[in-house]
C-alpha cells in the first residue's frame, strides 16, 4: 500500500528520467481518459519538475499543466525499458529515449492547472510532509491536536491533514518505535513523545523513500500472534477509527 515513503521513491526515479526532458510519447490507454486529450495538451512541453506531497505525486510541465496522481491502496507507479509489454492496468505511459513511466492503477490520475494544483482541497488541506526537505514540527503537532484530546494517536497519524505522507504500516511502526499503544488518546501524548514519533517517522521513512520499500521496519505490522521482539508478549492486532484499519501494536511494552 502505497504511503509517503512509495511516492518520493517514485518522484525520484521518474525525475531522472523525466525532469528537463519533452516526453518522446504520453499515452493514456484506458478508456477513461479517451476524452482528455493528454497526448495533444503535452505535445512539446518539457517536464520541469517531478515531486511529491505526502501520498500525491505530481509531474509539472512547462504551459503550468500538472499531472496528480494519488496511487490509494492498489496503483503503483513503475520506470522500466521503453515498448516492453504492456498489462491490462496501465494508466498513463510517459517516454523519454529508451525508458517509460508507467502508472498502473490508482483512483486518481488527472490533468489539472497549476492554479487548479495549488488551491484544490485535496491538496490545499494536506498537512507538513513528514518527508518535506523544511517540516515544522510545532505546526504538525498543533495539527495532530486539532482533532480533539479524546481522539487516538493511531487515528491522528493517519490524519492527512495533519501530518501528510504516514500510512497504516508507519502508523503502527512509528507508534512501536516509542512503545506508544495506538489507542492512547492524544491527549494524554506528551509533546515530547509526539516528537519521538515524528523524528522516528521522518528519519526512517527517508531512508526507505531513498532504497525502497525494503529498507521498511517490520516489528510488528502483520506479525499479529508473534512474539515481541522487544519484550516477548504476543502482537495483536485489530480495526481502528473510521476506516477500521487493521492496527498492529504489543500489548506488553506500548502502553
Amino acid at each position: 500500500m502505497p504511503e509517503g515513503d512509495t511516492i518520493h521513491f517514485a518522484a525520484s526515479r521518474l525525475r531522472a528520467v523525466l525532469a528537463g526532458q519533452v516526453p518522446d510519447l504520453v499515452d493514456t490507454p484506458q478508456r477513461r481518459h479517451a476524452m482528455d486529450r493528454w497526448p495533444e495538451r503535452l505535445a512539446g512541453r518539457a517536464v520541469q519538475v517531478v515531486d511529491a506531497h505526502g501520498k500525491h505525486l505530481f509531474v509539472r510541465f512547462e504551459g503550468d499543466l500538472v499531472i496528480h496522481s494519488h496511487l490509494g491502496m492498489t496503483g503503483s507507479w513503475i520506470v522500466r525499458r521503453a515498448g516492453a509489454p504492456r498489462g491490462g492496468l496501465v494508466w498513463l505511459v510517459l517516454r523519454r529515449g529508451a525508458q517509460e513511466c508507467l502508472e498502473l492503477g490508482g483512483p486518481t490520475l488527472e490533468l489539472l492547472t497549476a492554479q487548479r494544483a495549488r488551491t484544490d482541497p485535496r491538496i490545499a488541506q494536506l498537512g507538513p510532509d513528514i518527508l518535506g526537505e523544511e517540516f515544522d514540527v510545532q505546526a504538525a503537532l498543533a495539527r495532530l491536536r486539532a482533532g480533539g484530546p479524546e481522539r487516538s494517536v493511531g487515528e491522528a497519524l493517519l490524519d492527512q491533514r495533519a501530518v501528510a505522507g504516514i500510512g497504516n504500516i508507519w502508523k503502527c511502526e512509528t507508534c512501536f518505535s516509542a512503545a506508544i499503544d495506538p489507542w492512547r488518546p492524544i491527549g494524554a501524548v506528551s509533546d515530547g513523545e509526539l516528537h519521538a514519533l515524528l523524528a522516528f517517522a521522518r528519519r526512517e521513512m527517508a531512508v526507505s523513500a531513498r532504497d525502497g520499500f525494503i529498507a521498511r521496519p517490520r516489528s510488528v505490522y502483520r506479525r499479529a500472534g508473534e512474539a515481541c521482539a522487544r519484550c516477548g508478549a504476543r502482537v495483536r492486532a485489530r480495526g481502528q477509527g473510521d476506516g477500521d484499519r487493521r492496527t498492529y501494536w504489543c500489548p506488553g511494552c506500548q502502553r
